[in-house]
C-alpha cells in the first residue's frame, strides 16, 4: 500500500523483537495515514464564479490504533496476534472568500446554537426568580 513518493522511507526490519513490534507498527500506520492526508482534504478545491473564489475549509482528524493477544512460543520467538487499523475523518468548517483582492474567512454556524442559546436564555429567565424565592422562602420559614 505504500504511496510511489514512499520509497525514500526505510522499511522496518523484519527480526523486530516481539515488545518493539507495537511501536513500529503504529509508527507505521501514522506515517501511511499521514501520507494519505494532502492540503485539498483540509482546503479543498477552488471554486470561481462571477468574480468570487470560494476555497472551501475542513477540519480533518487522524486516529489509529492497535491492540495484540498473548503470544504463542514457537522456538525461541513468540507469535503473537493482533491487529491494527486507522482513519482520517473530515468536517466542513467554513470557506474563505476571495473577492476583489480580497481573502475573508467565514465560518459556517451551526443551527442549533442559534436555537440553543435564546432557548437556555429563555429557561434561566424562568427558572432563577423561582429558585431564588423557594430560597428566601426556605431561609425565612
Amino acid at each position: 500500500m505504500a504511496a510511489p513518493h514512499d520509497t525514500n522511507r526505510p522499511a522496518p526490519a523484519v527480526n523486530t523483537p516481539a515488545t518493539h513490534a507495537p511501536a513500529a507498527l503504529m509508527e507505521r500506520l501514522a506515517d501511511e495515514l499521514g501520507s494519505r492526508v494532502s492540503k485539498t482534504i483540509v482546503y479543498g478545491e477552488p471554486v470561481t464564479a462571477e468574480g468570487i473564489t470560494v476555497i472551501p475549509v475542513a477540519e480533518v482528524g487522524i486516529g489509529f490504533g492497535f491492540g495484540g493477544g498473548a503470544g504463542r512460543k514457537a522456538g525461541a520467538a513468540m507469535n503473537g496476534e493482533g491487529g491494527g487499523g486507522g482513519g482520517v475523518m473530515a468536517r466542513p468548517r467554513g470557506f474563505i472568500e476571495i473577492k476583489d483582492g480580497t481573502a475573508v474567512y467565514k465560518p459556517l454556524r451551526n443551527p442549533w446554537v442559534d436555537v440553543a442559546i435564546p432557548i437556555a436564555a429563555l429557561l434561566a429567565g424562568t427558572a432563577v426568580p423561582l429558585l431564588a424565592r423557594r430560597l428566601t422562602k426556605h431561609r425565612l420559614g
